[in-house]
């Protein structure tokens, strides 16, 4: 009976001792993962190795821990992004949409006169300073970013974040990196531009990269090791001997945020961690250069008895040739999606071992639609339905499970400044809405609507009617098996009710956003905006005449065939 009670007393001293302190928060940022993609959220269709739709069970993603986490926590039914990867970063990161930070589109990031008087991408600490990471520094919290980065700006110290692990990093802060030739570039070959991989100097037919899975390209920022502010890793006589063709880049970014983890937890100062995965994204295959598969293979890892095992993956080869011996996965997101459940796994063990499990809020969540399915499709919410799901234990939820609620990406730094209690400025306008009165009330509901956007395109939805980027509207009263087969609505001016009641909010709010148009850009000198209005122009241009071309084209198809 004493060692009960002892053992007892000493739960509760550790519990109460974890909750002295503000509680760690983790957010983990998928990418290119539709809410289709992952089990817990029950659709009959999802996305095969090429891309498009399936229902084959084989290339269904296998989820128990996420699915656990779903289930003990809580995941949102609903929750939106952007359709594209650089939106979506600057509402998670902004906590706004784009007329205010003017990142509308990848293709259509906003420009302003930089600091040199030279027009350059409008970066988030100018259009917004109260950024997540530092709404998280105000609030206390020592904080790392860990993954991917696309700011468009190699001035990665300027977003709040202590300290960095970029994959696959800015080479005009560290020149090329020495230490990996998986990369895809732009090159003129005589006289022609033509993009070539250069581990084989061949041609290959995809975008420009710097690997960041096999082999990858990693760049850190004020890490410890670091003789200085970045510098490409490896970067020790322990790491460099270890690096090779074997070296994972999500396992690299991972092994960081455990060290700072470490590190934060022994000097008793609550973390937060922004983990940008890749997971998710298609990438080219050095392995199997001559392949078209969108995923590359992971490490195989296997769940057997509550717990994970990994293979140690084995590769040899050069120049496009490689041999993988059985020790890397086939192509395909469930793929990539497995993997990130491993990696949830190794959250939940870390966190364990450092004794802050119980004071740690962890939210997993995705930034856009899945590629060659959802991503930078402006149809229904292809492309911004994500997961969300949201695991506290010990930090008092009054939600478990499945919530039919409407959530935004632009939520979570209101969330993270509530916990922190950071007040945001009456005349800083913050797009999002706090989640932690919903996560830890009795509140019913979170939000009316949810925004997203592509370009000049607005998607917007509520609990009854959805209206996409094309202008067409859906009942969404009910949820489709497939969760984007919602039924149109034909007439949208003769609606009554509650699809009535959402359709004159989204009237109300609409007109504030939509300033693609007019308000496109940051400040910029009359000399760069007239320079930049005479680009678009032209680009606008040949894309009109590009679309009468090809209207033209299938119109002597059809003459032909008649």
């Amino acid at each position: 009976m004493r060692k009960i009670v002892a053992s007892l007393l000493l739960v509760t001293s550790l519990l109460v001792a974890q909750k002295k302190q503000k509680p760690n928060i983790i957010v983990v940022l998928a990418d290119d993962i539709s809410a289709r993609e992952m089990p817990i959220y029950q659709s009959d269709t999802w996305s095969p190795p090429i891309g498009g739709d399936t229902q084959d069970l084989k290339y269904r993603a296998n989820t128990p821990v996420l699915d656990k986490i779903a289930k003990e926590g809580l995941y949102v039914k609903t929750a939106w992004a952007a359709v594209v990867c650089s939106p979506s970063r600057a509402m998670m990161m902004t906590g706004r949409y784009a007329h205010l930070h003017k990142w509308w589109g990848n293709k259509t990031t906003g420009k302003y006169t930089d600091e040199n008087g030279k027009p350059a991408t409008y970066p988030f600490y100018e259009s917004s300073p109260l950024g997540l990471g530092q709404v998280a520094q105000k609030a206390g919290y020592a904080t790392l970013w860990s993954g991917k980065s696309q700011m468009r700006n190699p001035n990665l110290e300027k977003y709040g974040f202590d300290e960095g692990v970029f994959t696959p990093g800015e080479s005009t802060r560290g020149g090329d990196n020495p230490y990996t030739d998986f990369r895809v570039e732009l090159k003129k070959v005589d006289g022609k531009k033509k993009i070539i991989n250069n581990d084989t100097g061949e041609e290959v037919f995809t975008f420009p990269q710097s690997g960041w899975y096999w082999q990858p390209h990693v760049m850190l920022m004020n890490h410890p090791s670091s003789k200085k502010q970045f510098e490409w890793w490896p970067n020790t006589a322990k790491s460099k001997k270890e690096y090779g063709l074997t070296t994972y880049g999500p396992d690299v970014e991972l092994d960081f945020i455990f060290d700072f983890m470490e590190r934060k937890t022994k000097e008793k100062k609550p973390f937060f961690v922004y983990h940008t995965t890749h997971l998710g994204h298609d990438a080219f295959d050095f392995f199997h250069p001559e392949t078209k598969t969108k995923w590359p293979g992971t490490p195989v890892v296997k769940w057997e008895n509550g717990k994970y095992h990994r293979t140690e993956p084995r590769v040899t080869g050069d120049k496009g040739v490689y041999n993988t011996y059985g020790t890397v996965t086939e192509p395909g997101i469930h793929n990539h999606i497995n993997y990130l459940d491993y990696q949830m796994w190794l959250y939940l063990q870390k966190l364990k071992e450092l004794k802050v499990d119980q004071n740690t809020l962890v939210i997993f969540c995705a930034d856009n639609g899945t590629s060659g399915y959802g991503k930078n499709s402006a149809e229904a919410q292809k492309g911004t339905h994500v997961p969300f799901i949201v695991y506290a234990p010990g930090l008092g939820l009054t939600k478990k499970g499945e919530q039919d609620v409407l959530v935004n990406l632009a939520d979570v730094l209101p969330t993270i400044a509530e916990i922190g209690g950071v007040e945001i400025p009456k005349d800083y306008e913050i797009n999002g809405v706090s989640l932690w009165p919903f996560l830890t009330t009795k509140q019913k509901e979170h939000r009316d609507w949810i925004y997203g956007y592509k370009d000049g395109m607005q998607i917007i939805r509520g609990k009854h009617l959805m209206k996409d980027g094309y202008d067409k509207w859906y009942d969404v009263s009910k949820t489709p098996s497939d969760l984007i087969s919602f039924d149109k609505v034909k007439q949208p001016n003769n609606l009554s009710g509650a699809a009535l009641k959402d359709k004159e909010l989204f009237e109300k709010v609409l007109p504030k956003f939509n300033t693609f148009e007019e308000e496109r850009h940051g400040p910029l000198l009359e000399k760069h905006r007239l320079q930049i209005e005479k680009k678009e122009a032209e680009q606008k241009a040949k894309l009109k005449a590009l679309k009468a071309k090809k209207r033209a084209k299938q119109a002597k198809k059809k003459n032909k065939k008649k």
